[in-house]
């Protein structure tokens, strides 16, 4: 069975990916189901959309938005399924709700999202940790390639377009190609910020 528009989904593992393990021990990280940090994002893609073709195909993982599997409670404190829920554990996802899809063991950004690892903020007379709106860009597309913008570059982008991932133990950015606003040159001295508590997702 199709949808018309949209993906049908299921999670990797479960819906929310608030455990981990230490030593023989599994540690439960967040209780609360309105949480979206902690809602899982990755999917197995069970059927594409019939409409239109793209290149992901059925069996392909990917990268969702958090809110296809969260969990909420309504005005009464009853908890309730969000609306992309379909059937047993499969869910609907809008194109737009999704963000890279793996190929070949290798991730690739999907339509016009793109991901940058953060980077150390090296002045001395900051306290931050973090260099705010420039990254090394870690997943591009054909959109940034047009404009010779590719992985390994380092870019300047929009203040509060950019929403946070955690892909194979690296804390990184989503955002579209429209908030990339300038490429610089590398100094050689970048280094990417991925703190000890970065963790799949």
């Amino acid at each position: 069975m199709q949808s018309l528009f949209d993906f049908i989904v299921e999670p990797v593992n479960k819906r929310y990916d608030n455990e981990i393990k230490v030593g023989d021990k599994t540690l439960i990280t967040n209780s609360r189901i309105e949480s979206f940090k902690n809602v899982s994002n990755q999917a197995v893609v069970l059927e594409v959309p019939k409409a239109f073709k793209t290149k992901i195909k059925k069996g392909d993982i990917i990268i969702i938005h958090h809110n296809v599997f969260r969990r909420f409670y309504d005005m009464r404190g009853n908890q309730k399924d969000s609306r992309s829920k379909f059937v047993d554990n499969k869910f609907f996802c809008a194109v737009d709700q999704v963000y890279l899809y793996k190929r070949d063991g290798e991730w690739n950004a999907f339509g016009d999202r793109c991901f940058i690892n953060p980077i150390v903020d090296s002045d001395v007379l900051t306290a931050d940790k973090e260099r705010k709106l420039i990254g090394i860009l870690k997943y591009g597309n054909s959109s940034l390639e047009a404009l010779e913008i590719n992985p390994g570059d380092l870019v300047g982008y929009t203040p509060f377009g950019e929403f946070e991932f955690f892909i194979d133990n690296e804390r990184l950015y989503c955002m579209k190609s429209n908030d990339i606003v300038i490429k610089y040159d590398k100094q050689g001295d970048e280094v990417k910020y991925n703190p000890s508590w970065a963790k799949s997702s």
